[in-house]
């Protein structure tokens, strides 16, 4: 069962990042480029319709939304085009990954930024 689901997350992420690769094709027709950028824009956007952290409803759009985007764009796409930017996908989803170190090292230090601006606000609430 968890292989079942593992296996269902790489296709999903491997479906994103071949429409990622594809968004810039002039071949795709405009309703199928709106509906991708859509659908990679809502996959990559840490803003949800539903919250995450509103308890089963808040993975619900994520897991209706999400699939059906990517089922309607490669609905929309030409066969064609959509192998090609597949096979560049699998390509690339298989090679190593380099570890940003810098910009991660510019993230936590955002992060941190945030969690002391927000401990400043709370203190000077309470005083």
């Amino acid at each position: 069962m968890l292989q079942k689901w593992k296996e269902i997350v790489r296709k999903l992420k491997e479906d994103i990042y071949t429409l990622y690769l594809a968004s810039r094709d002039p071949r795709i027709p405009f309703l199928a480029k709106v509906v991708l950028v859509l659908t990679v824009a809502y996959a990559f956007s840490p803003i949800d319709l539903i919250p995450d952290f509103i308890p089963v409803l808040g993975y619900v759009d994520d897991l209706v939304l999400l699939p059906m985007g990517i089922w309607l764009t490669i609905k929309l796409m030409p066969a064609d085009v959509l192998d090609e930017y597949r096979q560049k996908a699998r390509q690339m989803l298989q090679q190593p990954r380099q570890v940003n170190y810098t910009m991660a090292a510019i993230i936590v230090i955002i992060w941190l930024l945030i969690g002391y601006w927000a401990y400043q606000a709370f203190v000077s609430r309470i005083k």
